[in-house]
């Protein structure tokens, strides 16, 4: 590895599949890194798959108060925050999730909830410690390919992909407000990785052939080290000078068509 994020301090918002691969690879560059989520053993198993260079709190990133305390956990810790990856989200088909004439109003809601609410809650607290410390900073947001390129035959959920529409204008918008104070605020977009959340789709051969036609670079679903080398780059001076982008990671999904020769 090259040191990249060499004595930086990342915060990273949930300890899942690309959480998981986020932390390992900010450690390898020589981060440290505290994880917060609402999982207590997935916590504990991050760390203990990372090892050194991880610590962790548990708490509710949808509550306001619990996503506060946290954020505070990490600069009491290292007297400063570097960086943000903020991850926790997920899908929102038990809540009713899908096209938009059977989406009911609860699942339109819980979905919003579940994806916005998290990622602004420690946007918020990160970015006032970094104007707090006055040392800028970057922020990393997921968010997601299906938000600018749907694919209806098998991921039709409205309401997912608003959400994460959402966290694009919200990258720009904060980028805008705050590149004055040197703080970078940017997105990957990824397209389908393998992950506990795409369970679903591994599990259904006619899914898995389509995706191996849909992010051909990949030849079916990323790994989630893809988008952690891409918000390493993001995290790192090597994009000192980018902000307000969505970078896509997605193996083709938004130039591909399936079935084209």
């Amino acid at each position: 590895m090259t040191g990249r994020l060499t004595d930086r301090v990342v915060l990273v918002t949930g300890a899942g599949g690309i959480s998981t691969a986020g932390a390992r690879r900010f450690v390898d560059e020589g981060a440290a890194v505290f994880v917060v989520s609402n999982d207590a053993a997935d916590c504990e198993r991050l760390a203990g798959e990372v090892g050194d260079g991880v610590e962790w709190a548990v708490a509710d990133l949808r509550d306001e108060t619990e996503a506060a305390v946290a954020v505070a956990r990490c600069r009491d810790r290292y007297g400063r925050i570097d960086g943000l990856f903020a991850v926790v989200g997920g899908s929102g088909r038990r809540f009713g999730d899908g096209p938009v004439h059977d989406l009911p109003l609860e699942g339109w809601r819980e979905t919003f909830v579940m994806n916005a609410e998290p990622m602004f809650l420690a946007v918020r607290a990160v970015v006032r410690a970094m104007l707090d410390v006055g040392e800028g900073g970057s922020i990393v947001i997921v968010t997601s390919v299906l938000a600018e390129h749907p694919s209806p035959r098998y991921f039709e959920t409205h309401a997912y992909a608003a959400a994460k529409g959402a966290a694009r204008s919200f990258v720009r918008a904060a980028a805008a407000s705050y590149a004055p104070a040197r703080i970078r605020v940017n997105a990957v977009a990824p397209g389908l990785v393998a992950t506990p959340m795409s369970r679903r789709a591994a599990e259904d051969p006619e899914i898995v052939a389509y995706l191996g036609a849909k992010q051909p670079l990949a030849g079916g679903m990323l790994p989630p080290e893809a988008v952690a080398s891409a918000a390493c780059f993001l995290l790192s001076d090597d994009a000192r000078f980018v902000t307000g982008q969505v970078l896509s990671v997605d193996g083709g999904w938004s130039v591909a068509e399936p079935g084209e020769r």
